[in-house]
């Protein structure tokens, strides 16, 4: 919703523009980077924005190739659950884990930048906290601190970090909204005629989270 008109107590979420979720990525979002222009757009209507970064050291766990003989988009068992395996991407100080160039304006505006899945042991996929669901990121004491009430949410991906982010704010006592149209999704098969995208909405709409 590129027109979305943000109230004062809003900040803008800007999850993972970076290059390797973008064709020509490691890990691309079909059309991750049609959104990148419009974001940073939105961004100048934002008393405050933050962006988060996918920052993992070479080797992370959550890559396929650090586990023998298999293959992405496998799931395996972490000492916190379940984990998606995906191709090495997001590795720290790469040209995949920059921002993309057309969302320059919004990372100008960040008031925090926040990197996420630096620890070699547990992915990231929300703003908020790690995957092992109990390590906080600081995000929510930030976002009180300034008086950020309302969470809006764009960027990469829909089904898995913005999602996941979406989720957190709620359950952090935030507003939560998703601009659709300001994100792609991922939308893995889940074997049962539904894709991780629908499976977001599913528990967006459990959690009262808002599609703009």
């Amino acid at each position: 919703m590129s027109r979305f008109l943000p109230h004062a107590n809003d900040a803008l979420l800007v999850i993972d523009p970076q290059n390797d979720f973008c064709p020509g990525g490691a890990l691309a979002v079909t059309d991750g980077n049609a959104i990148m222009g419009r974001i940073a757009d939105l961004a100048g209507r934002f008393a405050h924005v933050v962006v988060t970064q996918d920052w993992h050291p070479a080797g992370h766990s959550s890559f396929a190739s650090s586990h023998a003989g298999a293959l992405p988009f496998a799931t395996v068992a972490m000492p916190y659950g379940a984990q998606t395996l995906w191709p090495d991407h997001c590795v720290q100080g790469s040209h995949g884990a920059e921002f993309h160039p057309a969302v320059a304006g919004a990372v100008a505006r960040a008031g925090m930048i926040l990197r996420k899945g630096a620890d070699p042991a547990i992915d990231s996929y929300s703003a908020f906290r790690e995957n092992d669901r109990t390590t906080p990121t600081g995000l929510a004491g930030f976002l009180r601190d300034i008086g950020v009430t309302r969470c809006v949410l764009v960027g990469l991906a829909y089904d898995y970090c913005v999602g996941w982010s979406a989720l957190d704010a709620a359950e952090h006592g935030f507003e939560a909204i998703v601009l659709k149209d300001l994100t792609r999704a991922i939308a893995l098969p889940l074997g049962d005629g539904r894709t991780t995208a629908d499976e977001a909405e599913a528990r967006f709409a459990a959690a009262g989270i808002v599609l703009g």
